[in-house]
């Protein structure tokens, strides 16, 4: 074993058995790499990565590739999961010297951690080569080397000198963002570019948004188009539920099969979103499966929420095989339904277009991956197929499963809590803000220092099992998460915990000179540079979602430092916008409820006025500037003067006449009136 047995993170000890000569991330590793004038050869994956997987096998696993790393290099293995700040400053390095990146991400740097050469994925005897080039440079053209480190270092801290803009982005260039994804928009097969290609969450709430302020038949399209599309393709686990991360086709059929907790927060909160608006019933079957899925494979016993499941599983021979858990031969549906009529046999095979030449090109094996990418949208089950996917389930459990990644990630359980909090609410599902509470509560407990200070990873194993320092997204996340669980529960200790969590975030991450949040802590580890999150990806930037999340919390609270803070967040993300559409869609949600501004319910309660109609209306109309204060009283503004039996409609804190009648809740809020039956 290396260095790597004693680490937490399942990725990690994955490589513990490996001949090579792996470091952790730390001091001791570029220690070694000085003492031995070699390069630091930093290696950055996560454990459901399959191309790391196939590299490891390569490469890490092989004795000869290993003795050649670990003579001409120290050797660092970071899991970009736990360490994201470390990964961020590197891939910018990667995408300036060959203008992609991806993982698992190759760098190699000097003992000072300064990289001048990088790249991807590399066949073994291409790394070889490499490494012996790299080598020969390293020695033989120090200058070279000090070029290019000084050229990369520049070009990745660009984000800490930005510039703030002198107000936040413009209505025109809302709008302008939202014509680019439209001429981006597949108009057959939905989502926006070309392949490979993500969800694109917020891309599609930004387009939600527009449809709900114009009514627009072109932006109700694009939605519709994409989420039915990836619901009915190989993107969606139609037998157990829950997203791939990312389809390798136009078409949404053919994932790279890794299930991830962000893209099932963020994919079920932009279902539940639409079917809000839209009143779809499709998907909410798609967003009770979505969350029905987290919370049966990645829920600890204790209430956290695990990261990933991988996209191999075991194949006969104990090699592993990328999506062979998730797909089927005609034989096998035929096996796990042998004592179902032979008609709804048929049925069931037709209905995920299961056929025995199979899906997968170049399989050879006649498996598909079941489907709808036929019958887009189409998704609601009868009875009888609903008792042929249990039975395809339960013979599925049967198979070697998927490795599941156990670590518990701040970020990631955030983004689950909040789309829970909000779930549980508009389905008013007790089992599932019950969940959410256990999580917001395994949280505090667990992750949180005795300090107040927040740390970013745990794992059940770990000695000690929290570790590594929150960074800028883990409070973003929070912030919003925290918020939402209060709407959601009326439960006043969540705003508490709201505005503990925002404080922490603005007096340790926020630049007072600039504006923005810094990834790392004012007291953190000090990387070659201090950056920015800015860009919207996989996951919301820590300076969109904090922005969003002040901007809700200001207005639950009246806390005007959160406004202000906000404010500045979106002046520093204005001076970025141009040209790069898609990277700040996140960002433009949240300039649009700063300049829409907040509507704000109160709803008022006690033992002889029970409000839960009002609650129940509240939750069920959702609309993305409102924000909703029930239950426990809490310091602010919005319950000052309050009576009980009433509910209060506010836009900037300036109220209406309240309302003691569900009707004229309806109508004050969505400013239309119920029909009646003698209507």
């Amino acid at each position: 074993m290396n260095r790597l047995a004693d680490e937490t993170s399942p990725y990690l000890r994955q490589h513990r058995d490996n001949p090579v000569d792996w470091y952790p991330w730390g001091p001791e590793a570029f220690a070694a790499a000085r003492e031995r004038d070699v390069p630091v050869l930093l290696s950055v994956g996560y454990s459901a990565c399959h191309w790391c997987h196939v590299m490891a096998h390569e490469c890490f696993e092989d004795d000869e590739v290993a003795a050649r790393m670990n003579e001409l290099f120290v050797n660092v293995k970071v899991d970009r999961e736990e360490r994201p700040d470390v990964d961020q400053l590197y891939m910018d390095a990667v995408q300036a010297m060959t203008g992609r990146g991806g993982w698992p991400m190759t760098v190699f740097t000097t003992p000072d951690a300064k990289p001048f050469y990088g790249g991807t994925y590399f066949p073994r005897d291409t790394f070889l080569a490499l490494m012996e080039s790299v080598d020969d440079v390293y020695r033989n053209k120090p200058d070279d080397v000090a070029t290019n480190t000084a050229a990369l270092v520049e070009a990745i801290d660009t984000t800490a000198g930005l510039t703030p803009s002198d107000e936040i982005p413009t209505v025109e260039q809302l709008n302008t963002s939202v014509q680019t994804l439209a001429r981006a928009f597949d108009p057959e097969w939905g989502g926006f570019g070309s392949p490979p290609k993500f969800p694109s969450t917020f891309n599609i709430e930004l387009i939600l948004r527009a449809y709900m302020t114009s009514g627009a038949d072109a932006a109700k399209r694009i939605v519709e188009t994409t989420l039915d599309a990836m619901a009915s393709g190989g993107l969606y686990d139609h037998i157990g539920g829950g997203f791939a991360r990312y389809s390798t086709d136009r078409e949404w059929m053919v994932p790279h099969f890794e299930k991830m907790l962000p893209d099932q927060a963020l994919l079920a909160q932009t279902y539940l979103h639409g079917l809000v608006v839209m009143r779809r019933p499709e998907w909410r079957q798609v967003v009770q499966e979505t969350i029905e899925y987290v919370l049966r494979e990645l829920r600890h016993d204790d209430g956290g929420f695990l990261s990933a499941q991988d996209a191999d599983s075991p194949g006969p021979d104990g090699v592993p095989v990328e999506g062979l858990f998730h797909t089927w031969t005609t034989e096998e549906v035929r096996a796990a339904l042998a004592r179902v009529k032979p008609e709804i046999v048929a049925e069931t095979l037709e209905w995920w277009s299961i056929n025995d030449e199979g899906d997968l090109d170049g399989d050879g094996a006649g498996r598909n991956i079941p489907n709808r990418a036929h019958h887009r949208g189409e998704l609601v089950r009868t009875r009888e197929l609903e008792a042929t996917r249990r039975l395809l389930f339960d013979a599925r459990e049967q198979r070697p499963k998927p490795a599941t990644d156990d670590k518990v990630l701040l970020e990631w359980n955030a983004l689950f809590l909040s789309s829970l909090s909000q779930a549980g609410a508009v389905f008013a599902h007790r089992p599932w803000l019950d969940a959410a509470i256990a999580n917001a509560e395994f949280l505090i407990d667990n992750m949180r220092g005795a300090n107040g200070r927040w740390y970013r990873s745990w794992q059940a194993d770990g000695v000690p099992p929290a570790r590594h320092d929150a960074l800028a997204a883990d409070h973003a996340a929070l912030v919003d998460a925290f918020t939402r669980l209060a709407e959601a529960t009326g439960e006043a200790r969540w705003i508490h915990e709201a505005r503990a969590t925002a404080d922490t975030m603005l007096d340790w991450f926020f630049d007072p000179v600039e504006g923005g949040l810094f990834t790392t802590a004012e007291d953190g580890e000090h990387l070659i540079v201090r950056q920015k999150d800015l860009s919207d990806t996989a996951t919301p930037s820590a300076n969109s979602l904090g922005a969003l999340a002040l901007y809700r919390l200001a207005s639950l609270t009246g806390e005007m430092r959160y406004r202000n803070q906000a404010d500045r967040i979106l002046q520093l993300l204005a001076a970025r916008l141009e040209g790069r559409v898609g990277l700040h869609s996140n960002a433009l949600l949240a300039t649009d409820i700063a300049r829409r501004g907040a509507t704000e319910v109160v709803i008022v309660g006690d033992d002889d006025h029970d409000m839960s109609e009002f609650v129940r209306v509240a939750h069920s109309i959702w609309r993305p500037d409102v924000v909703l204060a029930w239950g426990e009283p809490y310091d602010s503004p919005l319950w000052e003067g309050r009576t009980p039996g009433h509910a209060y409609v506010c836009r900037d804190h300036v109220c209406a006449a309240p309302v003691t009648t569900k009707e004229d809740f309806i109508e004050a809020l969505t400013g239309m009136r119920p029909a009646t039956p003698s209507d």
